[in-house]
Formats: C-alpha cells, structure tokens, sequence
C-alpha cells in the first residue's frame, strides 16, 4: 500500500515537530549535547541547516552559538555540544564560580579577594 505524498510529507513534519520539542527538552534538562532534524523534501538533497533561530548554515560548517554551544551542520541534523565545563570540585565555603559568557567559561575565586583562584579538582562538562 502505498500513501499520497501529502500524507508522507504531514507525518514527516509532525515527527520533525515531536523531535524538535524533544531536543529543546533535553536542551532545558542541562544536557551537554543535543540534535536539531533538518528540514528533509523527498528527492531533494540538503545542502544546508536553519537553526532554532533561523539562521540557516552550510551544510558541513561548524560554529558557535551564544549560549556557548558548539554546533555542526550535518546531513540529517545539527548537532550540538555545550563548550561550558562547570567547576564542582572545590572549597565552596571560601570560594564561588563566575560564568564568563565572553569566553563560556566558569571561573572560581575566593569570596573574601575575587582577584584570588581557588583550586579545581573536579568539573562536569
């Protein structure tokens, strides 16, 4: 049996729809990686990537969002990673961590002298 075009094209972009939502869930859910489908027409092959935004990339490229995610446009989807490692491993009685979005990075310092580091023995990514 065979179904109309149409019909394929609905089911397609409904199961694109339900994978979209599912990526931005796992986005929320503070995942490292997640996949965005392309857009994908029968018969047609891709050639490049729109993002959540809409922001369309060359099929191939690579490049960095500005919450920090490093992103690829592939064949079927955009895959994307997050850059930030996130310190958990140190004094946090004496010390704090600052997110530096201008390098997607935590630094930890003191709490009494901010110009002091304090040691890391452990980070998440």
């Amino acid at each position: 049996m065979h179904l109309p075009i149409g019909v394929l094209v609905v089911t397609m972009n409904v199961l694109l729809g339900g994978l979209l939502i599912f990526a931005t869930f796992v986005t929320l859910c503070n995942a490292s990686c997640y996949l965005i489908p392309n857009k994908i027409v029968p018969g047609e092959s891709t050639k490049e990537c729109t993002d959540l935004k809409g922001n369309k990339h060359p099929l191939n490229s690579s490049w960095q969002t500005e919450n920090c995610d490093a992103c690829d446009c592939l064949e079927k989807e955009i895959s994307c990673c997050s850059l930030i490692a996130i310190p958990v491993g140190f004094d946090k009685d004496n010390c704090q961590k600052i997110f530096k979005q201008e390098e997607c990075k935590y630094i930890v310092v003191e709490k009494k002298d901010p110009n002091k580091t304090c040691d890391v023995s452990e980070w998440i990514s």
